[in-house]
């Protein structure tokens, strides 16, 4: 049985998450009040539910204590899977403004930040022992389309993760190795190359021809190589290295797909280009 236990902040996305696991044909449940994960799982098991997917939030309050704990005994039984959706405060702020809708642990006697702020510290030991996704700056599409590659993995396999962004957006809150390549000569300030991005052979050969381009590429390549190893030994499922130029679209986007081909000839790689996103 395939157990996929959704969690995260009030305005991250879970809902999106949840939708894109049903439409995959999981047996989802929204708020599952978390002392009832065990039971949940058992009596789904006995249904004969091969996939499911169960959102876990705040809305649990005190008995979020024991849910870690809870996850470790689940995963000898189940191939288990925990995401949880977290993204900046502003982003946040943002949504629940647009929506008007009110915070799970708002009373009526506290700001929406200060409820922001206490759910981080309610769910901060969930989060540590989770894939966490970055959802700041992410279309609802293109969080279904993470979540549906996500899906696609096995109980036994690591994946790594290169994601391309750009530093005046901020840095991914999900990366676990953050390269900076904005030393290195930008396409943008070429008016032929500028509406163009790393993926774009005009783009591609214009860094290739640059030596600093190709050693910095060769050294990332080779520090992930090295280290790798030590990370799948930490009983990690994934890996994420963020690579960030300016904007987003041409350096990044470029050492992300040159690191991803590499790699994916002996391992389970994904690809994620958060300022392309939007096209995508």
């Amino acid at each position: 049985m395939r157990v996929v236990v959704v969690s995260g902040l009030s305005g991250s996305g879970k809902s999106v998450a949840l939708k894109a696991m049903e439409d995959a044909n999981f047996y989802c449940v929204d708020n599952l009040p978390a002392a009832l994960l065990p039971e949940a799982v058992e009596y789904l098991r006995l249904l004969g539910i091969q996939d499911a997917a169960l959102s876990i939030d705040s809305r649990s309050g005190g008995s979020l204590v024991g849910l870690p704990d809870e996850l470790e005994r689940l995963r000898a039984k189940v191939d288990l899977r925990v995401i949880f959706l977290t993204a900046k405060d502003e982003a946040l702020v943002k949504r629940f403004s647009e929506t008007r809708r009110r915070h799970p642990l708002n009373t009526g006697e506290r700001s929406l930040e200060e409820c922001i702020r206490e759910e981080r510290e309610m769910l901060a030991r969930i989060s540590g022992n989770a894939h966490l996704m970055d959802t700041s700056d992410l279309p609802a599409n293109t969080l279904r389309n993470w979540i549906k590659d996500f899906l696609q993995l096995h109980s036994a396999s690591f994946t790594l993760v290169f994601e391309s962004f750009g530093f005046k957006h901020g840095i991914p809150m999900d990366a676990d190795l953050v390269f900076d390549v904005r030393c290195l000569p930008n396409p943008f300030y070429d008016p032929q190359l500028r509406a163009l991005t790393g993926k774009d052979r005009a783009v591609i050969d214009f860094l290739e021809d640059h030596a600093d381009v190709r050693r910095m590429l060769a050294d990332i390549r080779g520090f992930v190589e090295r280290w790798l190893p030590c990370y799948v030994a930490e009983n990690r499922s994934y890996l994420t290295v963020a690579i960030g130029c300016t904007g987003g679209e041409h350096r990044s986007v470029y050492f992300v797909e040159a690191l991803a081909r590499h790699f994916s000839q002996s391992r389970r790689t994904l690809v994620r280009h958060r300022e392309l996103a939007g096209s995508e």
